[in-house]
């Protein structure tokens, strides 16, 4: 199926992402393993689903975008990623309190 969401960037798009595959740099790797670590209960097939379902995107900085879905009642994940023609690329990932992101 095709996944679309809007940015919400004061500007309105849509980017399809269905076709893509979703890789992680070796930071996003290394990030995840620290998360555990830390006791944050995500892997990479979790990142994948924030990214390939996100609850909401915004756009950040040098065209990457910030894909946040739920993790818990009071905790979202945030996966800042590059878009490609080809691929989505997964610099890293971060939880944050859903009181601060929404």
């Amino acid at each position: 199926s095709t996944h679309w969401w809007t940015a919400h960037d004061g500007l309105s798009s849509e980017f399809e992402i269905s076709n893509r595959r979703v890789r992680l740099t070796i930071h996003a790797a290394l990030k995840l393993v620290e998360l555990v670590e830390h006791g944050v209960d995500v892997d990479e097939e979790t990142v994948r689903n924030v990214v390939l379902n996100p609850d909401k995107v915004e756009v950040g900085r040098s065209g990457r975008l910030i894909a946040q879905g739920f993790l818990d009642d009071e905790h979202v994940l945030r996966v800042v990623f590059e878009p490609g023609s080809e691929e989505l690329l997964v610099i890293t990932a971060y939880p944050g309190r859903r009181v601060r992101y929404g």
